[in-house]
């Protein structure tokens, strides 16, 4: 059974176009070139998705085999301050997401990356589309403080980068790599939430996560099938992309990944309201397994081009010998592969915040030696950024005892713009109120 598609009253949906056009201007071009770019799949629509018969029952928690809830009110109150949180969380980082790909979208080499991270952005503009469809189509007065739908989408459409809900969201775009990377290991763990949150005991979020999924499984492929292109031509001397490119960009992206999950030593909540079917840490522990996999995936490509005349056998044996040794064979370092930092590396939130580990689990006493190994491993426009900056500046007071690791999390400053406002007008706002009639 097809999908239902709503659409958002006229001023909440003229609200996420006027926002569109000032956040991903290329959308026009997107759809003058879907059929170049993507024949066989059905045409963009900007509207909510909900997937027909969906389990009716709650599936895990303290009201497994109970009803599902359909309005706000049929939640226990402190469930439905949490699921509020998600929601608008989640709508949070679709648009943050465009913004981020949209700073960096025209340096991209050829012109089909650059399509399909248009796509993987149009999807994610629906995606908050469909957020917004929650929490406009019931009243979540009682869960928000008073706070009306109305203010709670002007809340997300005034948000920038670096005002965002999770700090992933909240980091600009040093090249196009970074477009390919964010969608490799970003929306990687974006796939895992939306699937945890199929078994939700609120239905409408429950149903929303389907065609959700559907389209998170492109914007993989937009990461995953370019870095394996991109790992060839590094292969075969290309000038213009390296491995070590690639992997100062994972590095930048890996460890704020990890930490969307939330701590590992959490999740019990979610898990007892019903919403969510895995605690952090075994979400996290399946989601380092499959990045480990898609590296892997990525070294033995690379090794194949490098050894042209060699079998697929052949560079699995030859990776599997770098991998024990950390040498070299036939003129290929282990260096030279792509590598997952240890889980500990570079983290401001969960178990390891604030401590300063390597990408191979080493650590570091002195914070200055430690920051100088981070210009190692990151892009230099990125430890150029205001972020590393911030990011300095509270390890310091950490190290020193100024601050603890979870002070730190809570008051490390975001790049906060002011919000509220249409870009072309302070007088106007994102929301535009119908006439009187």
């Amino acid at each position: 059974m097809a999908d239902q598609q709503h659409q958002l009253p006229r001023q909440y949906h003229e609200a996420v176009v006027h926002w569109q056009r000032h956040n991903f201007p290329d959308y026009p071009r997107l759809a003058e070139q879907w059929d170049t770019y993507f024949p066989k799949d059905e045409a963009f629509c900007l509207c909510a998705r909900i997937q027909q018969q969906m389990p009716e029952q709650i599936e895990v928690g303290e009201r497994a085999g109970q009803p599902k809830a359909i309005i706000p009110k049929e939640l226990d109150p402190k469930a439905a301050e949490e699921l509020l949180a998600i929601i608008r969380a989640q709508a949070s980082t679709e648009f943050g997401s465009i913004q981020q790909h949209n700073g960096t979208l025209a340096r991209a080499q050829h012109d089909e990356d650059r399509y399909w991270v248009m796509r993987v952005m149009a999807e994610e503009l629906r995606h908050g589309y469909q957020m917004f469809h929650l929490l406009l189509s019931q009243d979540w007065s009682q869960a928000s403080g008073g706070v009306d739908g109305k203010q709670m989408v002007e809340e997300i459409l005034s948000m920038g980068t670096g005002s965002h809900v999770l700090d992933a969201f909240n980091l600009e775009y040093d090249s196009f790599i970074d477009n390919i990377c964010f969608a490799a290991v970003i929306d990687r763990v974006g796939k895992y939430q939306l699937t945890m949150q199929k078994v939700c005991a609120y239905r409408p979020m429950a149903d929303s996560m389907p065609p959700m999924l559907r389209e998170e499984a492109f914007h993989l492929a937009a990461g995953v099938i370019p870095l394996r292109r991109w790992a060839k031509r590094a292969a075969e001397g290309d000038p213009f992309v390296t491995m070590q490119a690639i992997q100062k960009s994972f590095n930048k992206w890996f460890p704020r990944g990890l930490e969307m999950f939330g701590d590992e030593r959490g999740g019990d909540k979610n898990l007892r309201f019903g919403f969510k079917d895995m605690k952090n840490r075994e979400a996290q522990d399946l989601y380092l397994e499959e990045v480990r996999r898609m590296l892997r995936d990525i070294n033995l490509r690379y090794l194949r081009a490098r050894a042209s005349q060699g079998t697929p056998e052949q560079a699995e044996q030859m990776l599997q010998e770098l991998e024990q040794s950390h040498g070299k064979i036939d003129g290929i370092a282990y260096e030279d592969l792509l590598r997952l930092p240890d889980a500990h590396f570079f983290r401001r939130k969960g178990e390891s915040a604030w401590s300063m580990i390597g990408v191979n689990g080493e650590r570091f006493d002195d914070v200055d030696v430690y920051l100088r190994y981070l210009g190692t491993q990151l892009a230099d426009g990125y430890m150029a950024s205001r972020d590393l900056m911030l990011y300095a500046d509270t390890l310091r007071k950490v190290v020193s005892g100024e601050l603890t690791a979870d002070e730190a999390g809570k008051k490390m400053p975001r790049l906060k713009r002011v919000g509220g406002h249409c870009p072309c007008s302070k007088s106007v706002r994102w929301v535009v109120e119908e006439p009187a009639t």
